[in-house]
């Protein structure tokens, strides 16, 4: 097992850890966001950019980050931009993505990026190269909001994640049937076995899925997200009542 450590926490041991997403539109709602996070149960912070009103405009973005640094104190935080083709609220070209995550990385004001796999592999690389020399971890992440793939694809896709340099693999599949939620969990069991390079997240979304938000001390995936307030994908949990069950899992596991 490979652990990732990001300031104070530490991925991939003991309980899942906890990331809370604040999803505001505005600076205002953003910040008010990390505010109230501050005083609840959680480890990372992640900022979903893509729901921001003025995520197009590099020095806004920048602007808010730097207030989220000093607000969240060492908290680690967590830098993602959400295509609209995978479920994210705006839609974005892949030159405009990569620069966009390139400079945010430049600030050194954040611990961990999000890349999606989908964006390709010349883009996964040049994040992970950037990030890694400025020491910031990568989540490599695939989100499927109408099927889940059958297992060895789910597979293919986290190991492939890997082979690209990132730290943390990440899978959100949507099920269609209970059976889909089992596959889920065999692929992520077999990955975390097989295939423990690094800490992998997995998760299967909505209500049916939401199982797998809970077990991930048990099948191997090392991180969970849990809201407070507004939701930022199907299925996840309020924060409080996610920490007070895995960590209820965690005393009898």
């Amino acid at each position: 097992m490979s652990t990732v450590k990001v300031r104070n926490v530490v991925i991939d041991e003991g309980m899942p850890k906890i990331c809370v997403p604040i999803v505001g539109k505005t600076k205002e709602d953003i910040l008010k966001a990390a505010a109230v996070i501050k005083d609840t149960n959680h480890h990372i912070v992640e900022w979903r950019v893509d729901c921001f009103e003025d995520a197009l405009d590099f020095d806004k973005v920048a602007e808010v980050l730097n207030e989220l640094r000093a607000l969240l104190e060492d908290t680690p935080l967590l830098f993602t931009f959400r295509t609209a083709n995978e479920g994210g609220e705006k839609a974005i070209d892949k030159n405009h993505y990569l620069k966009l995550n390139l400079d945010v990385i430049s600030l050194n004001l954040i611990d961990i990026i999000d890349v999606e796999l989908f964006s390709g592999d010349d883009i996964v690389s040049k994040i992970v190269t950037k990030a890694h020399a400025n020491n910031v971890a990568v989540i490599a992440s695939n989100h499927d909001f109408n099927k889940t793939p059958d297992k060895d694809e789910i597979l293919e896709r986290l190991i492939k994640m890997q082979k690209l340099g990132a730290d943390i693999p990440k899978i959100a599949v949507m099920p269609t049937c209970k059976k889909d939620v089992i596959t889920l969990l065999a692929a992520t069991e077999e990955m975390a076995t097989n295939h423990n390079d690094t800490p992998i997240i997995t998760m299967s979304m909505g209500s049916m899925g939401l199982i797998s938000r809970l077990c991930g001390e048990a099948f191997g995936s090392a991180l969970t997200f849990g809201a407070i307030g507004k939701t930022s994908a199907p299925g996840q949990m309020n924060a409080a009542d996610l920490s007070k069950i895995l960590s209820l899992i965690h005393e009898y596991i």
